[in-house]
């Protein structure tokens, strides 16, 4: 039921009421009564030893009023996801850092959207630099469409070299993703690479593959200009 604010108005008024009535009686003194005939002898006056209704009525209502409605907060305008920014290109990559609130740069990443033969989004691939990480001293986010086979996880060849599965974390409305790590061999071989082929399996077609090719033009320029992100 929606209630308008006069009926708020009403029920603050309403609980105040207890009160006013204790107070208006307890200011009647035996001398002020008098017989009914001599009420109407004086017509519409009051007794003398009556007062005005109390005017804070009207004041505490409107506290109540305001103290049942929300007047509702200051909201960010830039939500945390537009904090990103874009500090550079390299190649195919581009720097990809956070913008914290004090203003300051946060950490920073190389990001290339990947795509497939007739142009159409594949994936995301975000790459950043790990210290404290043991043999781990990459780690990428590769999200992917929601129709792919998990089971038959991710795959990454560099030119003509072995290729690596990896499994997928978990799905998002955004995508499923598979959140990997590099050692410096695979760092190495993105370094002297020309292209690493990112392999997928469509859930509504099993016995196919989509292919992608993520350009490594640039990498070694974009990787070194990352700080570190620390793992311990």
């Amino acid at each position: 039921m929606t209630m308008r604010l006069t009926h708020l108005a009403l029920i603050a008024a309403m609980s105040a009421a207890p009160a006013f009535a204790q107070d208006a009686t307890t200011g009647t003194t035996p001398e002020a009564e008098a017989p009914a005939g001599a009420a109407q002898d004086q017509g519409t006056e009051a007794p003398a030893g009556e007062t005005a209704a109390p005017e804070a009525q009207t004041g505490d209502a409107d506290e109540g009023v305001q103290n049942a409605l929300d007047t509702g907060e200051a909201v960010n305008a830039q939500p945390d996801q537009d904090r990103t920014f874009i500090k550079s290109e390299e190649g195919e990559w581009q720097v990809e850092c956070v913008r914290l609130p004090d203003g300051s740069e946060g950490p920073c990443q190389l990001f290339q959207l990947l795509e497939a033969a007739e142009g159409n989004p594949v994936a995301e691939a975000r790459i950043f630099k790990v210290e404290g990480g043991g043999q781990v001293v990459a780690g990428a986010n590769m999200i992917v469409p929601l129709e792919t086979l998990l089971t038959q996880k991710l795959t990454i060849a560099v030119d003509n070299g072995q290729a690596k599965r990896y499994d997928f974390a978990f799905c998002t409305q955004i995508g499923c993703i598979a959140r990997i790590g590099f050692t410096q061999e695979d760092v190495n071989q993105f370094r002297r690479g020309a292209v690493a082929r990112v392999s997928i399996v469509p859930a509504l077609a099993p016995d196919q593959q989509v292919v992608t090719e993520m350009s490594l033009s640039g990498f070694t320029a974009g990787f070194d200009a990352l700080e570190p992100i620390q793992t311990q």
